[in-house]
């Protein structure tokens, strides 16, 4: 047992120290770490004034283009772009509101199917030819802040800002 403590300050000296910022970070968590941005919970909503919200009984279309948008401001805040996107989780849920009929069945798979259309319609018009990242795609029931879609994912690094742009 002694020698075990007699060995924690060296241990703790070689963990590593957290990097330095790298100016405004993109809400919910999202960081840098070894030259990857690490980024969660991208949704329509984001980076809009709160009297330029949407809703769920807005076209799908708007909450994907708004979401995207959101997302490649982020990203390129933070010296990535979207070819340098590594990987992509997205979730879609359908819209649940007051006065909105919730498909059921068969109606409730086509309802998602289209969602999933429209988004790869939108989605790839981001991306250079042969450059879209791996990417999985998930129906939820639920999805906060008044958003159809959100996006969770990583990307590389490419042009690190500078610390005097986040002063």
């Amino acid at each position: 047992m002694a020698a075990a403590l007699a060995g924690a300050p060296a241990l703790l000296a070689q963990q590593a120290a957290p990097p330095p910022p790298t100016g405004q970070h993109a809400p919910h968590g999202s960081h840098v770490h070894d030259g990857i941005f690490y980024f969660s919970g991208t949704g329509s909503n984001d980076g809009y004034p709160e009297s330029d919200h949407v809703t769920v009984s807005d076209p799908f279309e708007k909450h994907v283009t708004r979401t995207m948008e959101a997302l490649k401001k982020d990203l390129e805040r933070e010296g990535c772009t979207m070819d340098s996107i590594l990987h992509l989780q997205v979730f879609l849920c359908l819209p649940l509101a007051d006065g909105v009929p919730m498909p059921t069945g068969k109606a409730r798979f086509d309802a998602h199917k289209a969602q999933y259309d429209t988004l790869n319609k939108i989605y790839r018009t981001y991306f250079s030819p042969g450059k879209a990242p791996s990417r999985a795609c998930m129906a939820l029931e639920w999805i906060p802040g008044d958003s159809l879609i959100e996006i969770v994912g990583s990307a590389l690094v490419v042009n690190p800002p500078s610390a005097a742009q986040g002063e």
